[in-house]
C-alpha cells in the first residue's frame, strides 16, 4: 500500500475522525483486497493470524480441521497491553503484518486511525451484523464503516464469597449505596476483611464503571474530537469510589498481582467487580476448596435496575496490507458465529468468555463447568448485563495515552498522595494534547 505524504496525513485524519466517506475511498482504492490468485487453483487460501486469547490455538486447528478452502496459520504473541500491540504496530509499519488479529474494543479506533486495519465493510452484510449483540456491533462500527468482527462482550458482575456474606448477614447489594452498606457491615463483622479492590493499574475496570452511569468520555462532530473525561456522570462514580478508598472499604492493590490473589485465597476479600470473562479467570486462580462458596450476581446499579458499560472485549481485525481480506473474514465470521468455534475457545480451559452472537450463549453456558460458583446460572446473570450494556459509549482514538496517563496518577492513590479526580483531569490534558499532536481537531465537554 503506497500514497503520497500528504495523501496518507489526509487519510489517517479522515480515520481517526470516522469520517465514513473520505476513510472508505482512501483505503479501497489504495489496498488491494482479493483472495482471486488462488481461486480455482485447487488450494487452500493460507492467511496468517495474531492472536493471544487462551482457547485460540484449539479455535484454529477446529477450523482448519472443517475447512479445505481456507487454511489459518496462527502465531501466539504476547497480550496486546503486555506488548501485542506494540508488535502489531511495528509489523504494520513494516508491511508485515498478519491477514488477521485480534484487537479490544477499545484499541479499535487507535489501529483505525493509524489506518492500520481494512475496511471490511463489503464483506460484513446486515444478516451477519444482526447475528451480533448490537453494543459489539456499534464498537467495531465506526464512521459508518465495519471495521473488525466482534468475538465476544464483557458485561460486569460481580462475583461475592456467599458463605462470608452469609456469616455477616449481608444481602447481595442491588444499588451502590447498598453496597457501601455491606462494605460497612463485612468490615464491622472482620475489620481485616474488604468486600472488593480498586485496581490503580487497570483503569478499564473505572472506565466500565463510568461507562455504566452513563458517562460518554468521547464522540464526534463533524471532523472533530470530543473529549470529556470530568462530566457529571464520571464525577460521581469517581467521588464515590474516592469515598471508598478514603474510607478504606475497599483495597487498593494491582490486579491479579500476589497480593490481591493471596486476600482472596485467604478470605480476606470478598468480592470481585470483574467482566464475564472474570469467572474463569477467578476460578482458575483459586484453590478448590472455595469451589461452591463463590457466587455470581449483577453489578449493582445507581437506581437498582439493570446497567453495565464493558470491562474488555476483543474483536478480529484485517490488516490494512491484506491481500486475503475475504478469507480472514470467513476465518473470524466461523469463529464469532459458530458452536464449533465458541466451543473449541471454551473447552479448552476455563474461560467462561461472552460470545457477541447471542444464539451461542446456550453453547458456551453448557461448555463451561459452573459448578465453582455453587449452582449459580452464570450465564444467565451475564446475559442480563449484556443485554445492559449502555449504547452511547465510545472509544477514543488514543487510549493508550489515555490509559497510561489513568494508570500512573491511580498509583498514588494507595498513599493518598492523590485523587482520582485529579487523575481525570491529568488524563484530559494528556489525551487532548495527544490528539492535537496529531494534528486532529478536538474540542473538550
Amino acid at each position: 500500500m503506497s500514497a503520497a505524504p500528504a495523501r496518507s496525513r489526509r487519510a489517517l485524519r479522515a480515520a481517526a475522525a470516522f469520517t465514513a466517506a473520505a476513510l472508505s475511498a482512501t483505503l479501497l482504492a489504495a489496498c488491494g483486497s482479493d483472495d482471486s490468485p488462488s481461486a480455482g487453483s485447487g488450494k487452500a487460501v493460507d492467511i496468517t493470524f495474531w492472536g493471544w486469547a487462551k482457547g485460540t490455538q484449539q479455535v484454529v486447528d477446529a477450523f482448519n480441521a472443517a475447512h479445505k478452502d481456507v487454511h489459518v496459520t496462527y502465531e501466539e504473541i504476547p497480550s496486546g497491553s503486555a506488548g501485542g500491540y506494540a508488535k502489531l504496530s511495528n509489523a504494520v509499519k513494516a508491511h508485515n503484518a498478519p491477514d488477521v488479529f485480534n484487537v479490544e474494543y477499545p484499541q479499535l479506533p487507535d489501529f483505525v486511525s493509524q489506518g492500520a486495519v481494512k475496511d471490511i465493510s463489503e464483506y460484513v452484510g446486515a444478516d451477519l451484523k444482526a447475528k451480533y449483540l448490537p453494543q459489539a456491533v456499534r464498537l467495531t462500527t465506526l464512521g459508518g464503516a465495519s471495521y473488525a468482527l466482534p468475538l465476544d462482550a464483557a458485561p460486569q458482575s460481580f462475583y461475592y464469597r456467599k458463605d462470608l456474606f452469609d456469616k455477616a448477614g449481608i444481602a447481595v447489594p442491588r444499588t451502590w449505596d447498598e453496597f457501601r452498606t455491606a462494605a460497612e457491615k463485612l468490615k464491622k463483622a472482620d475489620p481485616a476483611s474488604r468486600i472488593a479492590t480498586f485496581f490503580p493499574d487497570d483503569p478499564t475496570t473505572f472506565e466500565a464503571m463510568a461507562w455504566q452511569a452513563g458517562a460518554q468520555w468521547f464522540g464526534t462532530s463533524g471532523d472533530t474530537w470530543q473529549v470529556g473525561l470530568e462530566g457529571a456522570e464520571t464525577k460521581k462514580v469517581a467521588d464515590y469510589w474516592q469515598k471508598m478508598i478514603d474510607d478504606d472499604l475497599v483495597r487498593v492493590e494491582p490486579s491479579f498481582s500476589q497480593q490481591w490473589t493471596a486476600s482472596l485465597q485467604k478470605g480476606r476479600t470478598a468480592g470481585y467487580l470483574g467482566a464475564s470473562w472474570g469467572g474463569g479467570v477467578l476460578k482458575g486462580t483459586l484453590p478448590k476448596d472455595q469451589s461452591g462458596k463463590w457466587a455470581v450476581a449483577p453489578l449493582p446499579s445507581w437506581d437498582g435496575t439493570a446497567a453495565s458499560g464493558m470491562l474488555g472485549g476483543t474483536t478480529f481485525a484485517v490488516s490494512k496490507d491484506s491481500e486475503k481480506a475475504k478469507a480472514a473474514v470467513e476465518f473470524a465470521t466461523w469463529a464469532t458465529t459458530t458452536a464449533q468455534g465458541i466451543q473449541a475457545r471454551i473447552s479448552s480451559g476455563d474461560s467462561s468468555a461472552y460470545p457477541a452472537d447471542p444464539a451461542l450463549v446456550p453453547v458456551a453456558a453448557k461448555a463451561f463447568k459452573a459448578g465453582f460458583y455453587g449452582g449459580t446460572d452464570v450465564y444467565a446473570v451475564y446475559q442480563g448485563a449484556a443485554e445492559s450494556i449502555g449504547q452511547k459509549w465510545t472509544w477514543g482514538p488514543a487510549m493508550g495515552v489515555t490509559n497510561n496517563s489513568l494508570k500512573d496518577a491511580f498509583g498514588k492513590l494507595a498513599n493518598h498522595s492523590g485523587t482520582i479526580g485529579q487523575a481525570l483531569a491529568g488524563a484530559q490534558k494528556d489525551t487532548v494534547g495527544e490528539l492535537k499532536n496529531r494534528g486532529l481537531k478536538v474540542s473538550t465537554r
